[in-house]
């Protein structure tokens, strides 16, 4: 079985290269950059080019069974100063790779969603994936417009998917230096010596998963075997709520260095609350999560610590 991996250079992208090869996978990568933080792996076929290149999208789907669709170029707390840009380079180039993938006869398209911005403000949690999607962000619609243009396809051509809505992923390989992950964020400030910044007063409650359940979850997304009615759509995280006051207490337990925290106004594209119900993922993909939240804190410490932060 062969697999492309959109975006296999970034975050998710290396640990899901990483799971696909131990799992008997032939890999292809494609990316506009090479990986920060690991050399690339043997006998991975890695691909310089770009989701909104025609020509290099033809070529990385040939001869591919299982297409991972990580890339994306906005982010949630930022898509709404562009929403112009969001759709031009997430939708129309995310459709154009769907054209393709029918073309080229790919068997599966694995998209990852967000879990985080689809729902918009819960009206409960956990929240399950028939909840009503009523995002607050651009992110957040885009994310929805390709699912729903992925059961387009599959409705008018049969091209197969599976769409995983994720929460926020989180462990080795993270960029400490991004504007988005906060665990990764808040670790890299605390290696180097920087406070941490909260948006509001802390009781913002988000479900944390740790990447290697992420890689599990996204590799039985692609072994999954659907019928004509069955669920395509699938929630991936913890199932669990931590606030980021809490987070902050569990950071203190795991690392060696002071931990200085900074409060600031809320942000109107934060949800007070979103946790996920995986029920389903854990039902029809025989997947849960595995790794606790302070032993997963504890990896992505020893990671950060190894890097050289400047």
């Amino acid at each position: 079985m062969k697999a492309l991996v959109i975006g296999g250079n970034g975050f998710i992208g290396t640990n899901l290269v990483e799971g696909l090869l131990a799992d008997g996978y032939q890999v292809r990568v494609l990316d506009r950059y090479p990986s920060r933080y690991r050399e690339p792996f043997a006998g991975v076929e890695y691909v310089v080019g770009d989701l909104g290149n025609h020509g290099d999208v033809i070529s990385a789907v040939k001869g591919i069974d299982h297409v991972f669709h990580l890339a994306y170029t906005t982010l949630p707390q930022t898509s709404n100063d562009d929403p112009v840009y969001d759709v031009r380079s997430n939708i129309a180039d995310t459709v154009q790779l769907l054209q393709e993938c029918r073309t080229a006869s790919v068997k599966k398209v694995i998209f990852i969603s967000s879990g985080g911005t689809i729902y918009g403000v819960p009206e409960k949690t956990p929240i399950p994936e028939d909840h009503p999607t009523e995002p607050i962000c651009s992110y957040g619609i885009s994310k929805l417009a390709i699912e729903k243009y992925l059961n387009l396809f599959h409705h008018l051509w049969g091209l197969e998917y599976v769409v995983a809505r994720l929460s926020n992923p989180y462990g080795e390989q993270q960029n400490p230096n991004s504007k988005q992950g906060a665990v990764g964020v808040f670790l890299g400030n605390i290696q180097q010596g920087k406070p941490i910044t909260i948006w509001g007063d802390g009781s913002v409650v988000r479900d944390y998963i740790y990447i290697g359940d992420v890689t599990r979850a996204l590799i039985a997304c692609a072994k999954y075997q659907p019928g004509p009615k069955d669920h395509r759509v699938f929630n991936i995280g913890e199932g669990k709520g931590c606030s980021l006051n809490q987070l902050i207490d569990a950071l203190k337990q795991v690392v060696d260095k002071p931990v200085e925290v900074v409060y600031t106004p809320a942000r109107a594209v934060d949800v007070p609350s979103n946790v996920l119900d995986i029920s389903r993922a854990k039902k029809c993909l025989n997947w849960a999560p595995e790794m606790e939240l302070k032993e997963g804190l504890s990896r992505s410490w020893k990671w950060i610590s190894s890097l050289s932060l400047v």
